[in-house]
């Protein structure tokens, strides 16, 4: 079997894997040589059939195998990067038993190749027609052996714990009991997880009855269903659908005071902080959200007239909102660089209180930028809802359904 470039289906595989093996393809981390081996083994273009051999091997873009009425994504075969990425975060070994939360069938042929037959893979997603497809796939391209379970996925699958290993392919908002009671003792749960708008993939290892983390990368995940689905927040302030902010753990206070905000003169300041176009500032983002209270994400309607809020980025802008003010991250080319390598951060800010909400920002920008920018990820410890503040060990706490989760920067 070929595509219209001759190509056959193994050699775009060793094409998608050159592509992985690059430090900077997966966040720093290094592709392992079992994990490298089961890349080049496993048949992806048999989970991806929606696509053409060039599509289902792109290495950073997922294959979207269901769409809901609005055209938004419920299931995909996630991006060969973000795959490989989680699946070294997990340091699966043969012979391990491992849970799947989200069935796509390719990543769970992968951890197959990866346990060998000595271990064991379970899979569970909460649509009957996603795990029905994924069963179908994983006996054609030769991994019967995979148990796929329809079921929500906030309960795992007691029945078949406990599990060394459980890696979430969805985005979750929260971490369930039942994940951390049926990881063994020593497992390692991997999770995109929803902190503050931010999803991180992050690794953590069972230390008693809590997570503790020791990375935390940069992916994005169709959101999880069933009882622990959880909806972001949407604040208007526009009086329109023009701006909004974005708020995953609740909208703080009464913001119905930032109707007049983007009526008000708008403040703006320079930090003097200035970054390389390609230095990757996912730090800074975990940084204001754990330190700037009232952070969110704010997004504007592109082809709408925003008046004078003019964001670099209308999708995606760092923000705080305090009381009846809010404020946003800006960039602008760094001021006399002539090769236009570099970028100045800013702040745009609106309402009554924003010349104060401009100067919090803008120190806040400046000490990341002097003591933790290019630094060690913060630190993400998942505790029970019910332990209580004097038990907690972290900068910033951000309380869910099932867990109080706390992030920890090195000292300042």
């Amino acid at each position: 079997m070929s595509d219209q470039t001759g190509k056959s289906p193994a050699a775009w595989r060793q094409e998608m894997v050159a592509t992985l093996k690059s430090p900077e393809a997966l966040n720093g981390m290094e592709l392992s040589p079992p994990l490298e081996r089961a890349l080049l083994e496993v048949p992806r273009h048999l989970f991806a059939p929606e696509a053409d051999l060039e599509a289902a091997h792109a290495p950073f873009n997922p294959v979207v195998t269901k769409k809901d009425e609005r055209g938004v994504a419920l299931s995909s075969v996630s991006a060969p990067q973000i795959q490989a990425m989680m699946l070294g975060q997990a340091r699966i070994e043969p012979g391990m038993r491992v849970l799947e939360i989200g069935s796509g069938g390719y990543n769970a042929a992968l951890i197959a190749e990866l346990v060998g037959p000595a271990g064991h893979v379970v899979s569970i997603d909460i649509d009957p027609e996603v795990t029905e497809r994924a069963a179908k796939l994983l006996a054609e391209a030769g991994y019967p052996q995979v148990r796929v379970v329809t079921g929500d996925a906030a309960e795992g699958v007691p029945g078949e714990a406990p599990f060394d290993r459980i890696i979430v392919t969805a985005g979750a908002w929260d971490i369930p009991s039942a994940w951390t009671e049926q990881l063994a003792e020593d497992g390692r749960l991997v999770v995109p997880l929803r902190m503050r708008s931010l999803t991180r993939s992050v690794a953590f290892h069972r230390s008693g009855g809590r997570l503790v983390s020791d990375s935390a990368l940069v992916c994005g995940f169709v959101a999880m269903q069933g009882v622990d689905a959880h909806d972001e927040q949407v604040v208007l302030v526009n009086g329109d659908e023009s701006v909004g902010l974005r708020f995953g753990d609740g909208a703080p206070g009464e913001v119905e005071l930032l109707d007049n905000a983007v009526r008000s003169p708008r403040t703006e300041a320079w930090t003097g902080v200035r970054v390389h176009r390609q230095e990757p500032i996912v730090g800074l983002q975990l940084y204001l959200a754990t330190h700037l209270p009232g952070f969110c994400i704010m997004t504007t309607d592109s082809e709408a007239d925003t008046g004078a809020v003019q964001p670099t980025n209308p999708y995606f802008s760092m923000a705080a909102v305090r009381g009846d003010s809010f404020a946003y991250l800006i960039t602008r080319p760094a001021p006399g660089d002539e090769a236009d390598e570099h970028v100045e951060y800013g702040v745009h800010a609106f309402g009554p209180h924003r010349t104060e909400l401009a100067d919090e920002v803008t120190a806040l920008v400046t000490v990341w930028d002097r003591l933790h920018r290019g630094g060690p990820d913060p630190q993400v410890t998942a505790y029970p809802a019910a332990t209580p503040d004097e038990e907690l060990e972290g900068q910033a706490v951000i309380d869910k359904r099932h867990v109080r989760v706390t992030l920890t920067w090195p000292p300042e």
